[in-house]
């Protein structure tokens, strides 16, 4: 079984080194320290080159003692802020991790690093016989899931993944997760002077708004949302605005209705630019693909056995959230996505159960054993 008290300390170093998206070289550095003496085989790779981070994804590799499923488990290294001088603190009468409410506590997702730290540290002293590992800690989840988009996968030999990267308590297990489409829209109009002649000027402002007036927004069906979050633009109140930037999105869990719901959008802009005689210029680009594994997949199958074993109950669940196994599943990779019981993460209310954090170093062990 896993040392708790270890794996609390441990998780407790983690949370305290600083590693904000694409400042996460500490980390890494530490953590390729940690594994070289679990005697797993290390390296960074150069994704931190393409992102534009201070350094790369850390890729570990045990060879197996048996034959079996190669397995490769993850969780992401970076975090939101407020995150700088993290100091975490255990509840000692709920059982719980928190922070000291200046700051995110880091579970997401270094709760995710502390289980399977421990969980490789107890499979080496309590010499269990395990088929092909990978361990990989990811940089840039938090903003585009740049670490395993640009992840050196000739060096990735793996049958099944498992990210821990989620909350709710552990026996969750995603198996479908939402496709993000990112929207970018930017709308040249005609300036003008706003007292004197404003009907001379073509205001960005009103073909956004007639556009946004037309359009479907957030949640569309229980598959789908949809949401422009950033508006930038003007120059002065006295000035008819002549251009307008929008930042929007679209999700959902049905490709289909997602290419549905973007084109949609994207219609309405055109057709509002044309009804006031704009420019547009519009982008749109996949952020991450749908993940979509059956309930009776195998990869399932032996998380629910892992789980059983522990006497956890399990169930299958869907997020529209993306995560870095949207782009594991993009590039043909079975992956699903395991609770890990981060609570309240990307606030600074956020804290994690004591228990949550052993259960989830238990069932990587449980899921070795069994794989």
């Amino acid at each position: 079984m896993p040392n708790k008290k270890r794996l609390i300390e441990e998780f407790i170093e983690l949370v305290k080194i600083d590693s904000l998206t694409g400042k996460e070289k500490n980390m890494a550095q530490l953590l390729l320290k940690k594994l070289e003496e679990l005697g797993f085989e290390v390296t960074i790779d150069d994704a931190g080159k393409f992102a534009g981070g201070e350094t790369g994804n850390v890729i570990a590799t045990l060879k197996g003692n048996r034959p079996g499923k190669k397995l490769l488990f993850t969780a992401h290294m970076d975090t939101v802020e407020p995150g700088i001088g993290i100091n975490p603190i255990i509840d000692e009468e709920k059982q719980i991790i928190k922070s000291d409410g200046t700051t995110i506590l880091g579970s997401d997702d270094k709760a995710g690093i502390a289980a399977i730290l421990e969980a490789m540290r107890t499979l080496k002293e309590k010499n269990i016989s395990h088929s092909d590992i990978q361990v990989v800690f990811s940089i840039w989840e938090e903003q585009g899931l740049l670490g395993a988009r640009y992840l050196d996968y000739s060096k990735i030999d793996a049958d099944y993944i498992y990210v821990f990267d989620m909350d709710g308590s552990p026996g969750r297990i995603i198996t479908r997760a939402s496709a993000q489409d990112k929207i970018t829209v930017k709308i040249i109009g005609k300036a003008a002077h706003a007292g004197l002649h404003p009907e001379k000027g073509v205001s960005a402002l009103i073909v956004a708004s007639h556009a946004i007036e037309n359009m479907n927004l957030l949640r569309i069906d229980d598959e789908t949302t949809a949401n422009l979050g950033m508006i930038t633009g003007g120059t002065g109140t006295n000035s008819v605005m002549s251009e307008l930037t929008i930042h929007g999105e679209a999700r959902s869990l049905d490709e289909k209705k997602l290419n549905k719901q973007t084109n949609h959008m994207v219609d309405c802009f055109k057709e509002a630019a044309d009804k006031y005689g704009a420019d547009i210029e519009i982008d749109v680009s996949r952020v991450y693909d749908v993940v979509n594994i059956d309930d009776n997949d195998e990869i399932v199958k032996l998380a629910e056995k892992a789980f059983a074993n522990l006497g956890i109950e399990t169930y299958t669940d869907s997020t529209g959230g993306g995560s870095d196994v949207n782009v594991y599943a993009g590039k043909g990779y079975k992956a699903v996505n395991l609770a890990i019981g981060m609570t309240n993460a990307h606030s600074v209310n956020e804290f994690i159960k004591i228990e949550d954090l052993y259960n989830s170093s238990r069932v990587i062990l449980e899921i070795i054993k069994e794989g």
